[in-house]
């Protein structure tokens, strides 16, 4: 029984021990693979970073503005005659809109003028005697007093007249006004009144609305931080912009399509809004088909300039940490796989702007990125002419 025990014992024991060996032999292949996979050039595509000029857009979307807003109202009380005008047509600015009932504007601007007539008589009479009254004095033959008092008689009356000449100016400004006209050229609207209806003169309540369709403003809202970002680029030269500091605009309209005119940043708010962190800019646009109408949403790209060193590198080659950052692979004078950590800007196009992390001449994997880990050899295939930028390719912020 204990031959039996001491046999059984010694065969588990054997069997260990090749357990043990296996498991060794295993862990010494795969190390082996591992070391053949590192020392294994495995063929991937790679493209060369290289500097170039990039010209730099920021898309901002905002609404259309028409560039004169006139409401017509009437300076004068009564019942209009007419209207003259189409609603929806262009009109020029003195065009008659509207003729109110002058009847009673007529009337006043006579009653004007026998007033004046009237002053203008008074005046001769008190001219006349003053002047008698000058000679009288000096013989004496009235007094200072006499004298003095035909003279301010006369100064009275020509008060009166300048005073006649006023009312009959105010009653044919008044006269003048029954004929109400446009103020400025532009297109008019629908017509709150009719043949018939009574105005009053300063009335809360429109009569049409003329808006000036060309030019026309496109209102945008730009981040503050986007605009320091900017202005941070300008002073340190990394960002070259016009003589003026001018930037031109390009607008995409609801359908997509390109409008045919650009337009030009007029100025930036010098106020924040607290709540959105966001400035309001102009723009201003040429507008002469009328493609453009007040309260259209529109799509801006404005022109920030051009950065002459900027290093672009194709989307597909980032990949991004746990940790939320940006990383590429890249391959050292050894044809090893080393991962390297950016910051990258803006998309422009299929590319990616580096903002850090990359140099000129720097290889960066493209294609099979999923058959090499960090230290693998690998054999490059360079692609750079596959991934060349032109300036059609547009630049958008993120």
């Amino acid at each position: 029984m204990a031959k039996k025990y001491i046999l059984i014992k010694s065969l588990g024991l054997v069997l260990v021990a090749s357990l043990v060996l296996t498991g060794c032999d295993d862990s010494k292949q795969q190390q082996q693979a591992a070391a053949q996979q590192v020392t294994r050039a495995v063929p991937v595509d790679a493209v060369t970073i290289h500097a170039q000029p990039v010209k730099l857009t920021t898309e901002l979307s905002g609404r259309v503005h028409a560039y004169r807003v006139a409401e017509v109202r009437p300076q004068v009380s009564g019942i209009i005659l007419k209207r003259y005008f189409k609603e929806g047509s262009d009109v020029k600015a003195g065009e008659l809109l509207y003729q109110i009932d002058p009847s009673t504007y007529e009337a006043n601007v006579a009653n004007a003028e026998a007033t004046l007539a009237r002053a203008h008589a008074n005046e001769m009479s008190a001219r006349l005697q003053a002047q008698r009254y000058s000679k009288l004095v000096k013989t004496k033959a009235i007094s200072h007093q006499d004298y003095d008092d035909a003279m301010a008689a006369w100064k009275q009356q020509e008060a009166e007249i300048k005073a006649a000449e006023a009312t009959l100016k105010t009653a044919k400004i008044d006269l003048d006004r029954t004929h109400v006209k446009a103020p400025i050229s532009g297109r008019i609207g629908v017509s709150a009144v009719t043949e018939g209806a009574l105005v009053t003169a300063n009335q809360a309540t429109a009569m049409s609305t003329i808006q000036q369709l060309d030019p026309v403003y496109v209102d945008v809202r730009q981040s503050t931080s986007d605009l320091l970002r900017q202005r941070r680029e300008i002073e340190n030269g990394s960002l070259a912009v016009n003589q003026d500091n001018s930037a031109s605009v390009k607008f995409i309209l609801e359908d997509e399509s390109i409008y045919q005119f650009p337009g030009h940043l007029q100025f930036s708010d010098v106020t924040v809004d607290p709540t959105t962190g966001m400035v309001d800019q102009r723009i201003i646009a040429r507008n002469p088909q009328k493609v453009l109408l007040p309260g259209m949403f529109i799509r801006a790209q404005l022109d920030e300039g051009a950065r002459q060193q900027a290093l672009l590198i194709p989307q597909k080659a980032v990949s991004h940490t746990p940790r939320g950052e940006a990383s590429v692979m890249v391959i050292n004078a050894d044809n090893q796989v080393q991962v390297q950590i950016i910051k990258t800007g803006r998309t422009i196009g299929q590319f990616w702007l580096v903002e850090s992390g990359l140099k000129v001449g720097d290889k960066v994997i493209v294609a099979g990125l999923q058959k090499v880990r960090p230290g693998s050899k690998v054999q490059v295939n360079d692609v750079t002419d596959n991934f060349r930028y032109t300036p059609s390719e547009q630049a958008q912020n993120q």
